[in-house]
């Protein structure tokens, strides 16, 4: 069988928010952290916050780079150009 991977890097990223209420956004990487309040990912275009009120991640879909974000959407600030260093992801700093 033939592993198939995917250049994420070439892949463009987009924001798409619906009455403030649902983001759908593309280029995902990887979430970094999240919580009701905020959302940290990585994204092919740099680090990406999300800020607002009951954020909820509705679909996450790693391997098409694309996450759906429900709730009140306050703000989306990239923070740099670069995509942050992978230092771990969620699930092993949960179980160190």
């Amino acid at each position: 069988m033939e592993r198939k991977e995917t250049n994420l890097d070439s892949k463009k990223n987009s924001l798409s928010l619906e009455n403030r209420k649902r983001l759908v956004i593309t280029g995902i990487i990887e979430v970094i952290s999240f919580n009701e309040e905020q959302i940290l990912l990585n994204t092919n275009l740099g680090s990406l916050s999300v800020k607002g009120l009951s954020l909820k991640m509705n679909k996450l879909d790693v391997q098409n780079g694309q996450v759906v974000i429900m709730g009140t959407i306050n703000s989306c600030i990239y923070t740099n150009n670069q995509p942050r260093k992978k230092k771990g992801s969620i699930i092993s700093k949960m179980f160190k």
